[in-house]
């Protein structure tokens, strides 16, 4: 068998296996679940005993287990121990924007049969709004918790998604909140925050009664309990599923220090230190020549320098990637070992079930590098109140069916349809039509009619309806045609006259065009970004038949080169609504029809079709003129763009102050005492700068830019303020921008609203050099807020 056929049969193999495990069924729907520490039997072990701190109880399980039960708690369907009443545990469970049914540990076949179905992350990204994602996360979290107790879910979720969208053709960039790490950041920040519990930490209770501190206990009574587990991935730098003769599984990413430091670690970052986030997942692809589940270097470092306190989780099957296919080591029982020792906890699949016995054999693996594994896992466990007892008598006991697709949480995901909606194009102020003075409407295109708008890791969503259905609820006389028979591939125009024909008879005409899972998903990326097939000869065929020019709406989370759009006169208004979720059509009918004003913007480029010429296995982020590479995101592309990053209409028009901002910051006197004299570096062009390193009162440098807001127009609505700086112009390897702060303010007509934006110089002023090592230049650093420049001058 030749390499490339043994690669083909390889990756069948394992996207069969990727989703059910051989030693993993789908979860049982039990009103009744089984639990740890039962009495009257089971109860008197020390790892139930609540009194006893989190480690104590957690070594004293591991030192009741014998080696065979040790390994049989290495893989996400961790098995049984009846001797000490333990059930099996299946540790996988997804929640990226609702709760899904990708993976074992999720069922709607019992007395839940559905959830809340929240935008795609792409689209929540794109509201930039913080409080928002919080409030998506705590939903989620209450509805799986729900269904935890009626033994429809685990505790444990492998989300969010926090990859850098860095290539507009990769089929999961819809699942991430984009491509800049700042806003990825902010975005793990809070999601893992909600996911994990921070509402019920807080005194006062909430709505179920039993929100106060002591709900979520930890080691030694300490609110370091967990509502649910939360799980940063793939750790790192993958963003690649299949592109030519290059596959997530044996991809390998050859990245720079300084694109590391940048701009692929941050959100990771961020998510275990500010975020707190319970779980780190490690991805298929190599760095630099290394699986990534087994870089001792990067999982010591989230352990050591990020302060995880939680566990790692391989991909799935990514620990069979290592010896399977990528050939990285000459045994499975040595894939077993490297994997370990770098501090993967445990193996998503099999590997480690089958191969640990004989690695410790042949003296590969020793039992303290088990012992320490479970001692992570369990820890989490014991965390999540696992071994507490009947959990129907914990503090989330009184979570059930009630409590899954209430109407807060569908109002919830309509307000988030809302603000991701983002308006590209609104000529002559066409939008928002008038509802009075149309008596029809024509709806064209393979989407508009489509129930599943939820994009990638999707559950069952609560009340499911289409585009469609949502316009027929404002004007009743409306007509459909798919316009693709075949729907989003369009592979033929067979449907183009049916189109025309219900076009030429309605007053407006509203063309859905785009990308489904069809050409962007798992597994899947994208060779063109161009709409698919014929969808642009329908959008312009359409076009050129209506008498009034068309709102073309796209959907997908990939970027479109749409530029005949752009330029078109006949199509006035587009509008991006990506995978809006159950409430899409709902939310885009209030945006048409004006009761709703858009305010979303882009979080990634738009790039022509020309950027498909630039290799996706390239991971460099700086443009580098020699080689004709333009680089890659609003940061470092120098080439071309349809949208820019960020970009985003509104009906109303929008105009700055700005209030307050300091002039200069001078850094003597916060430098560390110990630090040695000569701390200002001098490079060859003759700019200077410091380490970060030696900057000892960061906190002290904070400053805030404190903005007004005024709304120039006849209608309220939401903003969203995005405030960049530009480092000194010769440092040539800074960003050509970077976001630094962003808020979504909401204003009245023709009133001005005032805001603030904190900066901290260290953090967000400071670039990283070719060595990976964050330094801060001296000299002039712009500020801008739209056209607004403000300079901020550092000095010693």
């Amino acid at each position: 068998m030749s390499s490339q056929w043994r690669f083909l049969f390889f990756l069948t193999i394992l996207d069969l296996l990727r989703f059910i495990p051989s030693t993993s069924q789908p979860i049982q729907s039990d009103p009744h679940p089984q639990f740890p520490c039962k009495p009257p039997h089971h109860n008197s072990y020390p790892f139930c005993d609540t009194s006893l701190p989190i480690s104590a109880r957690a070594q004293s399980l591991i030192s009741l287990l014998t080696l065979s039960e040790k390994i049989q708690q290495l893989t996400n369907n961790a098995t049984h121990i009846p001797r000490l009443g333990i059930p099996a545990y299946e540790w996988w469970s997804e929640s990226l924007h609702g709760i899904a049914s990708n993976g074992p540990g999720i069922t709607f076949n019992g007395t839940i049969q559905s959830a809340t179905s929240f935008p795609q992350v792409l689209v929540t990204a794109a509201a930039f709004n913080r409080t928002l994602w919080f409030l998506i996360a705590s939903a989620i979290a209450v509805e799986a918790r729900a269904m935890y107790n009626v033994g429809q879910a685990g505790l444990t979720f492998w989300a969010p998604n926090i990859n850098i969208f860095r290539d507009p053709r990769w089929g999961r960039g819809q699942e991430t909140p984009g491509e800049d790490p700042m806003v990825a950041s902010a975005y793990a920040i809070e999601f893992v925050r909600g996911f994990q519990g921070e509402n019920w930490r807080v005194g006062g209770g909430n709505r179920y009664g039993f929100g106060e501190k002591r709900a979520l206990r930890g080691d030694g009574g300490s609110d370091d309990g967990l509502m649910l587990s939360a799980c940063c991935k793939h750790f790192t730098a993958y963003d690649l599923e299949s592109w030519g003769m290059f596959s997530r599984y044996n991809f390998n990413a050859v990245v720079t220090e300084q694109d590391l430091e940048d701009t692929y670690q941050p959100p990771f970052r961020s998510c275990i230190q500010q975020g707190k986030a319970s779980c780190l997942m490690c991805s298929y692809n190599k760095v630099n020549g290394i699986p990534a589940c087994a870089q001792q270097d990067l999982l010591q470092k989230v352990r050591a320098e990020w302060g995880l306190k939680g566990y790692i989780t391989s991909d799935c099957d990514a620990v069979a990637t290592v010896y399977e296919y990528q050939n990285y080591t000459k045994t499975p029982e040595d894939a077993v070992a490297d994997v370990l020792k770098a501090g993967m906890d445990i193996n998503c699949g099999t590997y480690l079930l089958r191969n640990t016995q004989s690695a410790i054999e042949q003296g590969k693996v020793q039992e303290k590098d088990i012992n320490r594994a479970l001692f992570n896992l369990f820890s989490v466990q014991l965390r999540l109140g696992l071994f507490d007892g009947d959990p129907k008598k914990g503090p989330f006991g009184k979570l059930g069916p009630k409590d899954v697709c209430t109407s807060e949480h569908k109002t919830l995901a309509l307000e988030a349809a809302r603000q991701g909606i983002v308006l590209l194009k609104n000529d002559k102020k066409f939008l928002p039509l008038k509802k009075n003075s149309i008596s029809s409407l024509a709806v064209i295109g393979p989407m508009a009619n489509e129930t599943k708008l939820g994009g990638g890791y999707t559950g069952v969503p609560c009340h499911p309806k289409s585009l469609v259905d949502g316009i027929q609820a404002y004007v009743k006389k409306t007509s459909y045609a798919s316009g693709c028979l075949d729907g989003v591939p369009c592979n033929s125009n067979a449907g183009f006259m049916e189109a025309v024909s219900i076009a030429r008879e309605a007053d407006f005409v509203i063309v859905v065009a785009g990308l489904d899972l069809s050409q962007e998903t798992e597994d899947r990326d994208r060779f063109s970004l161009l709409l698919p097939g014929y969808q642009m000869a329908l959008v312009t065929t359409v076009a050129a038949t209506s008498e009034k020019p068309l709102v073309l709406v796209l959907t997908g989370g990939g970027p479109l080169d749409i530029s005949f759009a752009e330029e078109d006169p006949r199509i006035a208004s587009i509008l991006w609504i990506g995978y809006p979720g159950e409430a899409g059509g709902e939310a885009l009918v209030e945006v048409i029809f004006g009761h709703y004003n858009p305010g979303g913007r882009l979080p990634m480029t738009w790039y022509p079709e020309s950027f498909t010429r630039v290799p996706m296995n390239d991971m460099n982020m700086r443009a580098d003129p020699s080689r004709g590479y333009p680089g890659r995101t609003y940061r470092f592309y120098t080439g071309d763009r349809v949208y820019g990053f960020g970009q985003g209409l509104s009906y109303t028009n929008f105009t700055y102050k700005l209030l307050s901002a300091p002039n200069n910051l001078r850094l003597l006197g916060y430098i560390r005492a110990e630090t040695n004299k000569d701390i200002l570096h001098w490079r060859e062009d003759g700019l200077n700068y410091i380490d970060i390193d030696v900057v000892e009162y960061c906190d002290s440098l904070k400053f805030y830019v404190q903005i007004s807001v005024i709304n120039d127009g006849d209608m309220d609505g939401s903003h969203v303020l995005m405030l960049f700086s530009r480092a000194p112009k010769l440092f040539k390897e800074a960003p050509e921008k970077q976001l630094i702060g962003f808020n979504r303010v909401h204003t009245i007509s023709y009133r001005s609203t005032e805001t603030s934006i904190l900066v901290d110089p260290c953090k967000h002023l400071s670039i990283a050099n070719e060595h990976g090592k964050r330094i801060l230049p001296l000299g002039n650093h712009t500020l801008m807020l739209n056209d607004l420049e403000h300079i901020v001058s550092i000095e010693m």
